[in-house]
């Protein structure tokens, strides 16, 4: 069975694209429901076809899709599935991105920029979206780019539980390594109640990928730390700073990060540092040759799904994270 009834016969379906079919699998079991049969394949010029194989007629649709690689792809697909949806006659359309593409550009550092965080929302509307949910955005304002619901889950509670079953507390000091996520790590001091510290940093404006890193403020001396960041992509920034702890006397780094986006040259980075343990959710993919011993992968299925719940049920999804704030 597809869809869940209730008394007021509505019906949740759930449809999913082909990018991170793992873990739109775990969401459906969670909920208790099938994936709605689809068929979708890629024309020999790279069009995508997608068509639905069940009426979605009067129902509260979930579509999702993370934008992994090849990013473009992935999101054009599910464009498609959300008009296709929309064309079907779908009551409620919610766009489930566990990880939403082109979040890192939200606002325009320089002249002559796009702002791409906020077309990727007009885009979702214009496709047909009414709500979208998704987890740990790059910045909170994103969510006031999208003219609609948007519910913002936060994986904070499951990656700071892990670390804090596993570590010895009293020598626990969380990092961030920069300004920008200072507001999260504070989040996280105050559910492990640890100190804080801050990397400083710097970037060379000419070369994006290039971090200088220039001190550590805090007291990380003997410390295990604890590096907090929603997503790693090349590695580069992470493990510069996990150097400067090791270089100002941390006994130990342990990264953690909600998004593992880890492209380019990220696997060797990962595989060369002193961090004892990277620590991801599975909103994206993880790599093959990224199977280390010290990446731990956990399950952001049970939040989705969690979230999608109360939203069918015009619950409240912000209850579920009232304790993480």
């Amino acid at each position: 069975m597809t869809g869940i009834k209730t008394t007021g016969e509505k019906k949740l379906m759930l449809f999913s694209g082909r990018a991170h079919p793992e873990l739109a699998e775990e969401v459906a079991h969670k909920l208790g429901v099938s994936l709605v049969p689809t068929k979708a394949f890629d024309f020999a010029n790279g069009e995508i076809y997608v068509r639905f194989e069940e009426s979605a007629r009067g129902s509260d649709a979930f579509v999702i899709q993370s934008h992994t690689a090849p990013i473009n792809k992935w999101i054009m697909e599910q464009l498609l599935m959300i008009d296709a949806l929309k064309r079907a006659s779908a009551k409620r359309i919610t766009v489930v991105v566990p990880f939403y593409g082109y979040a890192r550009q939200d606002k325009k550092h320089r002249g002559r920029e796009p702002i791409s965080a906020r077309l990727m929302a007009d885009l979702m509307k214009t496709a047909g979206a009414d709500r979208i949910l998704t987890v740990d955005l790059h910045t909170d304002q994103i969510q006031g780019f999208f003219d609609g619901p948007v519910d913002h889950l936060f994986a904070l509670p499951l990656l700071a539980d892990y670390v804090g079953a596993k570590v010895d507390r009293s020598k626990l000091t969380i990092v961030s390594p920069d300004a920008g996520r200072v507001r999260v790590a504070d989040r996280w001091c105050d559910r492990l109640g640890a100190p804080l510290a801050i990397v400083h940093k710097r970037r060379d404006p000419d070369m994006a990928n290039q971090v200088t890193v220039h001190e550590v403020v805090g007291d990380v001396k003997g410390r295990i730390c604890v590096l907090v960041d929603d997503m790693i992509d090349t590695g580069g920034t992470i493990c510069a700073a996990a150097d400067a702890l090791f270089a100002n006397g941390a006994e130990d780094v342990i990264v953690t990060a909600t998004h593992g986006v880890l492209s380019g040259p990220a696997a060797d980075r990962l595989k060369n540092s002193k961090v004892s343990e990277f620590i991801f959710t599975d909103t994206l993919p993880t790599p093959g040759e990224l199977e280390l011993d010290k990446i731990t992968v956990l399950s952001i299925a049970p939040t989705i799904a969690n979230a999608v719940r109360e939203v069918f049920e015009d619950g409240s999804v912000t209850s579920l994270f009232e304790d993480s704030h």
